[in-house]
């Protein structure tokens, strides 16, 4: 499909040659069987040569990540997908709708099983704990529950919003899973006895996304509010405020290889790319997704494995590519190179570390001596 460059002449971003954020647009793509709905989410698959998106109708699209073509699509749900989460693992993945059912898929895009009543109303998010042993679920039923993957079972229910829980996510080390909802409050869970450790109200409307940094240490947080906020683990409070969008902030995704840098997407349709030394954008793109629908939100972003390119899914019913200034005409290469991803990631001063080494057991859920991040008192490792 051709490009759609209709926005270009409104973006602020300088596109310099040494331009380091992932900010050039590549390609937009559209299933025209489902042109009538929203992409709702992305997911790359952990190779990269594929992306995986969710839409309103409860169809999935399988797109080739070097040539940006459509490859396969299946009806996944009945009901209009809201989450879609990898396994650590790579063999496995799971999705919600908004009819509450949570459905198993192996990597061949085959569904093994479904649970039609893991929740009373819409499955807003899910995450995976890095074990692959447990994953946790919230929903607009105002829960969030702990399940056993493998044996497709409840373990725990963590109630205490007021409202819809809109997002969740599992600590990258820790027995912690952070939620957000539209009560505007931020929770921390211990999830071995389903205890609420904190809440934070410092947002003073929805919040919308909560993303763990790969650190351990940062938990950044996106509202309706149109504010971002950074909270240290370590100090367990707000460590900073990110200000710039114009509407409510309605998505977010870390660098997997950058700690320091993270994006964020608005429902006006813009895309911010942020540091976070610094209060300002980095880079603005304020038309990244248009259309002639009142609501250009963008829903989902996900960086591609190795951080060169990421994807972002909107309410304009297109899935679009962008990657760093200077990389457009690699990215249909190699993209598994390791050499390539440190390429990547050369021209941000910060240090980039691979993931923990883990060693699990059911019951236990030990990390091995290369696991980082912070211990929370009361709080075990993994789960």
């Amino acid at each position: 499909m051709a490009p759609d460059h209709s926005y270009a002449q409104t973006t602020t971003v300088d596109y310099t040659i040494n331009n380091p954020f992932a900010a050039q647009f590549v390609r937009s793509c559209t299933n025209y069987r489902a042109r009538a709905s929203s992409i709702n989410r992305v997911l790359w698959t952990p190779s990269g040569r594929r992306l995986i998106t969710g839409s309103q109708n409860g169809e999935f699209t399988l797109w080739n990540g070097e040539s940006f073509k459509h490859e396969l699509r299946i009806q996944g749900h009945d009901h209009a997908i809201r989450s879609m989460a990898w396994s650590f693992d790579d063999q496995d993945w799971i999705s919600g709708d908004d009819g509450g059912t949570i459905r198993y898929w192996k990597s061949n895009m085959i569904n093994v099983l479904v649970n039609e009543s893991a929740h009373h109303e819409s499955v807003r998010d899910l995450s995976f704990c890095r074990t692959n042993l447990k994953f946790c679920s919230c929903s607009d039923d105002t829960s969030v529950k702990i399940w056993d993957f493998e044996r497709c079972q409840q373990e725990k229910t963590l109630t205490g919003h007021g409202w819809n829980v809109t997002s969740v996510d599992w600590h990258p080390t820790n027995s912690l899973i952070a939620s957000g909802g539209w009560d505007s409050v931020v929770k921390l869970w211990d999830a071995r006895s389903g205890r609420e450790l904190c809440s934070f109200y410092d947002h003073k409307n929805w919040v919308h996304s909560v993303k763990w940094n790969r650190n351990g240490n940062w938990l950044l947080t996106a509202s309706k509010d149109q504010v971002i906020k950074l909270y240290d683990l370590r100090a367990m409070k707000e460590l900073r405020s990110f200000r710039g969008h114009q509407n409510k902030v309605t998505a977010l995704a870390w660098h997997p290889l950058t700690e320091d840098y993270f994006v964020s997407g608005s429902s006006d349709g813009s895309i911010f790319h942020w540091l976070v030394g610094h209060h300002t954008p980095q880079v603005e793109i304020p038309n990244a997704h248009t259309s002639s629908y009142n609501n250009n939100s963008v829903w989902d972003l996900q960086w591609h494995p190795i951080g060169h390119m990421i994807c972002s899914g909107s309410n304009d019913r297109t899935t679009k590519f962008w990657c760093r200034t200077g990389d457009k005409s690699q990215i249909t290469q190699n993209q598994s190179n390791s050499a390539f991803a440190c390429h990547m990631n050369s021209n941000f001063p910060f240090p980039c570390h691979g993931p923990p080494t883990i060693a699990t057991t059911r019951d236990e859920g030990t990390i091995g001596s290369g696991g980082v991040g912070t211990i929370i008192p009361g709080v075990g490792i993994a789960v």
